[in-house]
Order: structure tokens, then sequence, then C-alpha cells
């Protein structure tokens, strides 16, 4: 049975981890470069920070499969999710930190941060990426 201290990622080969400065992890083939990384391609690190490119919440829970977090209908809570672009490299698809979008704005700079996803039923923690607002950035 896992210690409540167990971790697991919700795929491997998608980020770096453990890592203080986690990257998530793509590849290149003829100068383009892919998220996730494609097999049998060379893998390349992407940039930690990008853009805010364009952005909706998610209001309500969705489908299961293939969605498979812990939470019910009643315990949902809504998020943001979006396109951070990835100077010189491409845009990542990706869930945000915070859900209110009067925290969003396009342009602005987002970073890369390792959060928890889910639950399982023996305790273990699954993690996922998502992209957090640079605080004190402004691009007013």
């Amino acid at each position: 049975m896992p210690s409540e201290f167990e971790t697991e990622l919700v795929a491997e080969g998608l980020f770096t981890w453990p890592s203080d400065e986690p990257q998530l992890i793509g590849s290149e083939r003829d100068g383009v470069v892919s998220f996730p990384a494609r097999p049998g391609d060379p893998t390349v690190l992407l940039h930690r920070r990008g853009k805010l490119w364009g952005f909706t919440t998610q209001e309500f829970r969705p489908p299961s499969p293939p969605y498979d977090g812990n939470d019910t209908a009643d315990t949902f809570q809504p998020f943001a999710i979006g396109y951070v672009e990835l100077d010189g490299q491409l845009f990542v698809q990706s869930r945000f930190t915070v859900s209110d979008p009067s925290q969003l704005r396009i342009g602005q700079e987002m970073e890369l941060r390792i959060v928890p996803y889910t639950t399982r039923s023996d305790g273990t923690e699954v993690l996922t990426f998502a992209f957090a607002p640079v605080e004190g950035n402004s691009n007013d």
C-alpha cells in the first residue's frame, strides 16, 4: 500500500521529474519540434516560460472516460485551459494554475509548474504539468 507521499506521473516522458526546474520533453525532426515527443525522434527540452496565446475555462466535469479525475459532478472545480507559445519552439496546450479568467491576459508570461492532478484510490497522488502566470509580469 503506498504511503501518503507516493506519487506517479500522469504519463511517462512528458516532463522532467523530479526537478527544481522541470521542463516539458518534446522531440525534433527536420527542424520541427513536437510535443509530446514522437517515438524514435531525438528529444529536446522545451522552454519553461512562454506567452499566453489563448484560453478558455472548463466549467463542467469532462466526460469519463477519458477524464479520470477522482472528483464528481458536485465536487468538480472549474479550471482554465489554453495555449502557451514557447518562443521559437511551438504552442503547448495546457491547464493553468489559475481558473479565474480575470487573472489571465493574452500575451502575459507563463511558467511551467508540476501540480497534483488527482489521487488514486490507493492514495497515490498523480502529478501533471500546468502553466502559471509569472508574478510581477505586466504587459500593460
